[in-house]
């Protein structure tokens, strides 16, 4: 069991401590990722591990501490709505944590685990990219890896469903569905009212852009006080990287490149393609991917 949002002040320091729970076996080989992983990592736009302790099968991680909160807080609680400004300055910023990640750092961060949840704002509301139990590091070179199947329901690319295999890929998928969070205000599983049969926010929002009606998916919240021309882009750069064929997403870079307008948006089909899916062989064996699950169908 997982414990967050204790505070302490330690040195005049307001931090923030993840405390995992005695007997649980996922939460220390996630402790001993965060460790291994993120203290070696250094960007703007990630959580900054301040110290660790284990003591008694007891574990502790020190972070930054974080006064906004994380960005579900503020699309889909009782938090003021954010201003569209600051939702594009945090999809940018969200955008910056995983080109570090993919491309700028000595290997490639596969983070795993991108969902609204997981993106954290200081005072200034800078993101920073939060949790990393869940990544792994690959070389550059390589393409997906077998890494078994972890992660957040309504998150997770379709590829990554089926075989089990993390890429850069699916974490852009998974960027492309909290980019469609923020525009919108709507969560990623069950964005409408439950007697409409929206299986999914991507599902939802491709339907509108179908009926070129894609601006109507704003966020009410906001009222009038937007730049049309920024929500669409950052729609469609949601679309675009959440398309279900893995080998037509862009890369984190490219979207970049969009949602700064240095390059223009692609042009998507009116009906959102359907994903194939590979269906496992019946003779898996105890190590297959399939096997290796932890899915989370909240936050």
């Amino acid at each position: 069991m997982l414990s967050y949002g204790l505070r302490m002040r330690a040195e005049n320091t307001l931090v923030a401590v993840k405390k995992i729970s005695r007997g649980s076996r996922q939460g220390k080989k996630e402790y001993i990722t965060e460790v291994k992983i993120i203290s070696q990592l250094r960007h703007k736009n990630l959580v900054q591990l301040i110290g660790w302790c284990h003591d008694r099968n007891e574990f502790l991680l020190v972070y930054e501490f974080m006064p906004n909160g994380s960005l579900d807080s503020h699309l889909f609680g009782r938090r003021n709505p954010l201003t569209w400004a600051l939702r594009y300055k945090i999809s940018l910023g969200l955008a910056s944590a995983l080109l570090y990640l993919h491309e700028e750092w000595e290997r490639c961060v596969v983070h795993r685990d991108i969902k609204s949840s997981n993106v954290m704002l200081d005072s200034n509301f800078k993101v920073k990219l939060g949790d990393f139990g869940l990544a792994r590091l690959m070389d550059h070179e390589l393409g997906p890896q077998t890494t078994g199947l972890v992660g957040t329901l309504g998150y997770l690319a379709p590829e990554y469903i089926s075989t089990g295999r993390a890429s850069k890929e699916s974490d852009v998928y998974s960027f492309g569905v909290v980019a469609l969070e923020i525009a919108t205000g709507r969560k990623a599983v069950n964005p409408i009212e439950k007697d409409v049969d929206v299986g999914n926010l991507v599902e939802w929002v491709w339907n509108l852009y179908g009926k070129r009606n894609l601006i109507s998916a704003v966020d009410e919240k906001m009222g009038m006080d937007y730049d049309q021309k920024q929500v669409e882009c950052l729609m469609m750069v949601g679309l675009w990287c959440a398309h279900p064929d893995r080998s037509l997403r862009p890369s984190i870079k490219q979207a970049i490149q969009v949602l700064n307008f240095e390059a223009t948006w692609p042009n998507l089909p009116s009906s959102m393609p359907v994903p194939i899916y590979h269906v496992p062989s019946p003779s898996v064996s105890s190590g297959d991917p399939f096997i290796s699950t932890s899915i989370d169908a909240g936050r």
